[in-house]
């Protein structure tokens, strides 16, 4: 289990989480949503290290996460992470040098099936297929903890559904899944758990499961937890126009 208790993270001034506590269990899928600048990649950050923690602890089963317990979590955003100069052919290798568990037929078939080039360096590649390579390299690497920061950001949504449904048949059971993105309608069927952010807090924290007993939609249910206002945009332009008059 990866845990997060009472977790606090400050950037000078400004709060990057306050107070999160969440664990992620193996086997889960879960989808953590959120508005710009509600702590999301923060949180991912945090787990990773690479945001110090102002308070709080992370644990994996139990224990402070050590150097060598980094392998057993894998990361991918759309900030591009990968070699500019290296080919996705170094990257897999690279990878294999550095995490025993990489999984090669997992990686040979997801280049295969996304028809990504072998021997094109990164830099040449478009947006989208760097994307989908550091999305590739983090579900192969052989971790327990799979963390997507909007990963699939420069694809078309047609390469984004073939994905979700891909994943479903390759995830193993002791796998679990983190996913960040806003993408929310197309991923609502693929995600077992849905955690919501606002402005650094976790709101609410529900299983699809306990959304479908309880009748509730999870934009509708969404929409409710952050006290959405539909008729804001028509009240702000009604506003617009009278003070234009």
């Amino acid at each position: 289990m990866l845990e997060m208790k009472k977790v606090s993270v400050s950037y000078g001034i400004s709060t990057g989480l306050k107070e999160v506590t969440i664990a992620f269990q193996p086997g889960e899928i879960v989808g953590i949503f959120g508005e710009n600048g509600a702590g999301k990649s923060t949180l991912m950050n945090a787990i990773l290290g690479f945001s110090p923690l102002k308070e709080g602890t992370i644990t994996l089963d139990g224990r402070k996460i050590r150097r060598k317990d980094l392998a057993r979590l894998s990361y991918a955003s759309s900030e591009h992470t990968l070699f500019p100069m290296l080919t996705a052919r170094d990257h897999k290798e690279f990878f294999q040098s550095m995490f025993p568990r990489f999984i090669s037929k997992r990686y040979d078939f997801l280049m295969n099936f996304f028809a990504l080039p072998q021997d094109l360096v990164v830099r040449s590649m478009s947006s989208g297929q760097q994307n989908q390579l550091e999305t590739i390299l983090a579900l192969s690497q052989g971790a327990d903890y799979i963390l997507l920061d909007e990963p699939f950001a420069g694809n078309d949504i047609f390469n984004r559904e073939d994905f979700y449904k891909v994943l479903l048949g390759l995830l193993e059971p002791t796998e679990c899944l983190i996913l960040s993105t806003h993408l929310i309608e197309e991923i609502k069927h693929f995600v077992g758990r849905v955690v919501l952010l606002k402005k650094t807090k976790v709101i609410a924290d529900r299983s699809c499961e306990w959304l479908e007993e309880n009748g509730l939609d999870l934009v509708s249910w969404m929409r409710d937890a952050y006290h959405y206002d539909e008729q804001r945009v028509g009240k702000t332009l009604q506003a617009f126009q009278e003070d234009k008059e």
